[in-house]
C-alpha cells in the first residue's frame, strides 16, 4: 500500500502551481521543529523517524490514487503526469530516533525540490507529531516508575492503528511491554496480558475462574484479584498455586492501600516472590504517587496514548532556505506569534561533566552533533527502518535521557531541562 494520498490536498495544488510558475524544481530545505515545548514540560523525545522514514519510502503514487485525483479534479494532467513519476530523491538529515528535543530544535531536515519536499510535509508531521507527543509523556511515566516495570496497555483507548504507533513510541522510552499483538509482530516489541473481568464474570465462581487461568497458563500467570472482594480473591489465589503465583493485579479503589493490605497479605501467607501490579488510569502523576507503595509494575493506557494531555508535540514543517542563480536565500515566516528563524540550521548539544548543559543551534560545531543522516539521494538508510529502528531508538533514548541533571527531570511544571541558544 502507498502512502502518498495520507496528505492534504494543498500539497498537490501548490505542485501544480509551482508547476506553471516554474519553480517547482527550485531547490528548498524545509525544517521540522516545535516552537516549544508544552507549558511547564522540560523536555520532549523524538518518535516516529523509523515511521516516516517507511512512510516515504512508500510515498509513490498508484494507478488507483491517479485515477482518484483525476475523477476528483484535484490537479491538472499535467501534475498528474509529474505525480505518476514521483519518487523523492533528495536529502534527509535529523534527530536520532529517541533523541531529547527542545523548543526550536531543527529534529528533521528535508532537502529537495520544491515539489518533491512539499508533498511530504503532512505525512511527516502527523507521524511525528503524535509519537513524539507519545513518547514524551511515557518518558515522564518512566522517570516516575523508575526501576519498577512499566507496560502500555492503552490500545482500547485509541484508533487502532494509532494504537501500534504508541506502542512502539513508549517501548522507545523504557516501557517494557505491550498488550498489544500488532505492535509485537511489526515492530518486535515483547507482548504480555492474561484476563480481564469478564473473565471472572463468564465463571460460576472466582475460584473456578481462577482454575481455568492457571490450569491453562500455569502458576506463572497474573490474576486480577479486584472483580469481587480482594482480600478473598488473594487468599484464593495464593491457595491454588500452594504460595507459587507469579502476580495480581489491582485494577480499582485506592491503588496505594490496597497495594500495602495485599503485600502484607500475601507475605503472611508465605508467597514472598508474588509481585504485586497495578493499573486504573495512571499516568505519571499517580505512579510517582504510588512510589511509596509496595508495587512492582504499573500498566498504563488512557494517559499514554492521549500524551497525558498533549497529544500533539506541536511541530510544524517549515521552508527555510532555497537557492536563488548560485547562492541560496534564507526565508522565514513573520507572522504574529508564529515567526520562524530562517536558513539551514546545524544542532549541537553542550555536554559539560556528562550533563546536558545547553541546545546549541546555528553554524558553529561544539558539542555532541545531534543530527545524522537519513536518507541521501532518496535512498534511506536501511538500518533505520523496520525493528531494527526500535532497538536503535531505545539505546538512543538510554544514552540522551543520561544526560539530563537529576533535577531536570521533574514532573513539576518548570522551564525546560536546558536552554536553547541560537549562534
Amino acid at each position: 500500500m502507498t502512502s502518498a494520498l495520507l496528505t492534504d490536498r494543498y500539497e498537490l495544488t501548490m505542485v501544480q502551481a509551482a508547476l506553471k510558475s516554474g519553480k517547482a524544481s527550485r531547490n528548498c530545505v524545509f525544517e521540522v521543529f516545535s516552537r516549544q515545548l508544552p507549558p511547564g514540560r522540560r523536555f520532549g523525545v523524538v518518535a516516529g523517524t523509523g515511521r516516516v522514514l517507511e512512510a516515504i519510502r512508500d510515498f509513490r503514487f498508484d494507478q488507483s490514487d491517479l485515477e482518484f485525483l483525476k475523477d476528483n479534479n484535484v490537479v491538472d494532467s499535467q501534475t498528474l503526469d509529474w505525480l505518476a513519476a514521483y519518487k523523492f530523491s533528495g536529502n534527509i538529515s535529523g534527530y536520532a530516533e529517541g533523541e531529547l528535543y527542545f523548543g526550536h530544535s531543527p529534529i528533521l531536515t528535508v532537502e529537495g525540490s520544491f515539489a518533491e519536499a512539499v508533498l511530504l510535509e503532512t505525512v511527516i508531521l502527523s507521524i511525528l507529531n503524535y509519537d513524539s507527543a507519545i513518547a514524551s509523556a511515557a518518558a515522564r511515566m518512566k522517570t516516575a516508575a523508575g526501576d519498577r516495570i512499566l507496560n502500555e496497555m492503552g490500545s482500547r483507548r485509541a484508533q487502532e492503528e494509532a494504537a501500534v504507533s504508541a506502542a512502539r513510541a513508549a517501548y522507545i522510552t523504557g516501557f517494557s511491554a505491550t498488550s498489544n499483538l500488532q505492535a509485537g509482530k511489526k515492530w518486535g516489541i515483547p507482548t504480555m496480558g492474561t484476563s480481564a473481568h469478564s473473565f471472572t464474570l463468564l465463571h460460576d465462581s472466582e475460584e473456578e475462574a481462577f482454575r481455568a487461568q492457571i490450569d491453562s497458563m500455569g502458576p506463572e500467570t497474573t490474576l486480577l484479584v479486584d472483580t469481587y472482594d480482594v482480600h478473598n480473591a488473594v487468599a484464593m489465589a495464593v491457595k491454588l498455586t500452594d504460595g507459587k503465583l507469579r502476580a495480581v493485579r489491582i485494577d480499582s479503589g485506592d491503588l496505594a492501600a490496597t497495594a500495602i493490605a495485599v503485600r502484607q497479605q500475601l507475605d503472611e501467607l508465605g508467597a514472598k516472590t508474588t509481585k504485586i501490579t497495578v493499573t486504573s488510569d495512571l499516568d505519571e502523576y499517580t505512579i510517582a504517587a504510588l512510589a511509596a507503595a509496595p508495587v512492582d509494575s504499573y500498566g498504563v493506557g488512557t494517559s499514554l496514548v492521549t500524551g497525558s494531555g498533549y497529544p500533539t508535540a506541536g511541530f510544524v514543517y517549515k521552508l527555510v532556505s532555497h537557492q536563488a542563480g548560485e547562492g541560496w536565500v534564507d526565508v522565514a515566516k513573520k507572522s504574529a506569534q508564529k515567526s520562524n528563524r530562517g536558513g539551514k540550521k546545524i544542532a549541537h548539544r553542550i555536554i559539560e561533566k556528562g550533563i546536558a548543559t545547553s541546545e546549541l543551534i546555528g553554524d558553529q560545531t561544539n558539542g555532541r552533533a545531534l543530527q545524522v543522516p537519513l536518507a541521501i539521494n532518496g535512498e534511506i538508510n536501511e538500518n533505520l527502518l523496520g525493528k531494527n529502528s526500535v532497538v536503535m531508538a531505545r539505546e538512543v533514548h538510554q544514552s540522551a535521557i543520561a544526560e539530563l541533571s537529576p533535577e531536570s527531570k521533574r514532573l513539576s511544571k518548570g522551564e525546560p531541562a536546558i536552554p536553547t541558544e541560537f549562534n
